[in-house]
Parts: C-alpha cells; sequence; structure tokens
C-alpha cells in the first residue's frame, strides 16, 4: 500500500499559516521523510460561493503548488488530485504537466477528471454539457504532444498544424495517467489509456451532485475493480500495472489513527479489494497538528 498526503487547505476551515510557502515546503518535506509516496492538490479555479458555504473548500492552483513542492523535495511523487482537463486547452496545460515533470526529475502524477461543478464551467467560459467529449479530446492531444515530436491536432476550438513541445516529459512515452470517478465509462478510459483509477466512497455524500455512480462500500468497490480488471484482462493489459487510489479509511491524527489496529485492518480490506493507494486528509486547524500527524501517521501505519 502506498500513501498520498492531501494538503490541509483542501478540508477547510484552516489554519491561515497553511497559505505561507515556508510551511508548504516543511508539510512536503515532512510528508517525504514521513514515508509519503506523493502529495497532492485538487482543482477549482472559480468555485461558487454556494458551494463553499456547502463545504467546499479552498485551493492553490495545483500546477503551481506541484511546480514549487518538485523544489523543496527530491523523492515524492507530485500528484494532481484531480485535475479538471475540461478547464484547459489541452496544449497550454501538456506544456504546464511537462515542466512539472521536468523540473520534478520524473515525479509528476496526473490524476484528471471531468469535472462536476456546472457554475465553475460557466465561470471559466467552457460547455458544461461538453465536459466528456472535451475530456476525451484533453486526453488525445496531451498525450499526442507529450512525446516532443512535430504534431497535428484539429480539436474543438484549436488546431495544431506543425507543431512540438520540447523539452518533453522526463517521463515517457508520457507521466502516469490516472482517471478519477466511479462511472463505468470511468473504467472504460483506464482500460483504454489509464495508469490508474481514483474512484471515491460515497457513503455519506450527495453522489448526484459529485454527478458520479454512488459505491458506498468496499464491497461494492471490490466488485467494480473485479470489473475493471477483467476489461483490462480482456484488452491484454495487465491488471497489477494499474494502480487503484481510495481515500484513507479515517483521517491522520496527532498520535496516530485513534484506533491505529482498526485503521491497519481496513486498509488490509482496501488491498483486498484491489486498492494500492491510501490518500490521507490531514488536520487543518493548525500546523503543528499537521506536521505531527504526518509524522505519526508515517510511524503508526506507513513504517
Amino acid at each position: 500500500m502506498r500513501f498520498t498526503a492531501e494538503y490541509p487547505i483542501e478540508r477547510g476551515p484552516y489554519a491561515p499559516e497553511f497559505l505561507d510557502p515556508d510551511v508548504l515546503a516543511e508539510f512536503a518535506r515532512t510528508a517525504e521523510a514521513a514515508g509519503f509516496d506523493a502529495i497532492a492538490f485538487s482543482e477549482h479555479p472559480a468555485p461558487s460561493r454556494k458551494w463553499i458555504e456547502a463545504g467546499g473548500h479552498d485551493t492553490f492552483d495545483p500546477l503551481a503548488a506541484l511546480a514549487f513542492c518538485a523544489a523543496a523535495t527530491s523523492r515524492i511523487r507530485l500528484m494532481t488530485h484531480l485535475l479538471v482537463l475540461p478547464y484547459h486547452n489541452p496544449l497550454q496545460v501538456a506544456k504546464t504537466l511537462a515542466t512539472v515533470d521536468v523540473l520534478s526529475r520524473g515525479r509528476l502524477v496526473v490524476v484528471a477528471g471531468t469535472g462536476y461543478l456546472r457554475s465553475e464551467f460557466a465561470a471559466v467560459g467552457v460547455d458544461f454539457d461538453q465536459r466528456n467529449t472535451l475530456f476525451d479530446e484533453a486526453v488525445d492531444a496531451i498525450t499526442t504532444a507529450w512525446p516532443g515530436n512535430a504534431y497535428a491536432y484539429q480539436g474543438q476550438g484549436f488546431r495544431a498544424v506543425d507543431q512540438v513541445l520540447r523539452p518533453r516529459p522526463v517521463q515517457q512515452p508520457h507521466p502516469p495517467l490516472w482517471i478519477g470517478g466511479n462511472s463505468p465509462l470511468t473504467r472504460r478510459r483506464v482500460v483504454r489509456y489509464g495508469q490508474g483509477w481514483s474512484p471515491m466512497l460515497t457513503a455519506g455524500r450527495h453522489a448526484p451532485s459529485l454527478r458520479t455512480p454512488a459505491i458506498n462500500s468496499v464491497e461494492e468497490l471490490a466488485a467494480a475493480v473485479t470489473d475493471l480488471h477483467t476489461q483490462l484482462r480482456d484488452a491484454g493489459r495487465d491488471p497489477a500495472e494499474v494502480e487503484i487510489q481510495l481515500e484513507a479509511p479515517s483521517p491522520a491524527e496527532p498520535g496516530g489513527p485513534a484506533d491505529a489496529a482498526a485503521h491497519r485492518a481496513a486498509l488490509q480490506e482496501y488491498t483486498k479489494a484491489g486498492v494500492t493507494s491510501a490518500l490521507v486528509h490531514l488536520p487543518a486547524d493548525s500546523v503543528g497538528n499537521a506536521l505531527a500527524a504526518v509524522r505519526d501517521y508515517g510511524a503508526a501505519i506507513i513504517h
């Protein structure tokens, strides 16, 4: 099992000190030293006040934050969790992603999704109803550009005739591309071009507002993983080469999980269901508590 640390501003309300660059650098280095495999940032460039007040959260720009973390660390992987591809011109975001991969010496992991906030799509000028078409187009265009060869591509609203993306990503043929979401369509995308799947358990959440089918238990997830593995084998792919990430069964706390044995047992059930990586939420009330939770989770669970 691998572990990804989510930066605490994504679980507000949070202490203002988390916006200090020195704190971000210390958090990233502490997570690296504690044995976390990755650090993650999500994307919400223009969320609505209504969404924020209903329990939404602040975000950094994920690629700017990951580039900053690349300079502060040497081993930990740098993860978008998740990047809403339809918000972006595919060739512009391909360049930014390649830059992060180059400057991190090949540590980028792109977890991408279609998005779900209709008002945010309107705010960034993208047709919400076209999000699935735009997502598939973006993946195709980005992976066409990443090898660094001259390419041509006709997309919705853009046309590349004889363009070149250089420097190309360190990871070739491209950085790992994981797909976020619970739907059968998401799993089919993983089979076609993904190196990972990032579903979520929707128990206790309003799944329709997230525009994704419900997966309410680890048992339901296991059935979905079985379906994914069957499709991968049918397509001639090895399921062992596709990572599956799920939120950890409970947030990290200073002193380690309240019941470390129960937490480890839950992670074992995750592993039996096919999960290979856990996304860990950290305390946001103070920097001291967040850093202590990172260290103590590493000592109690990771090592």
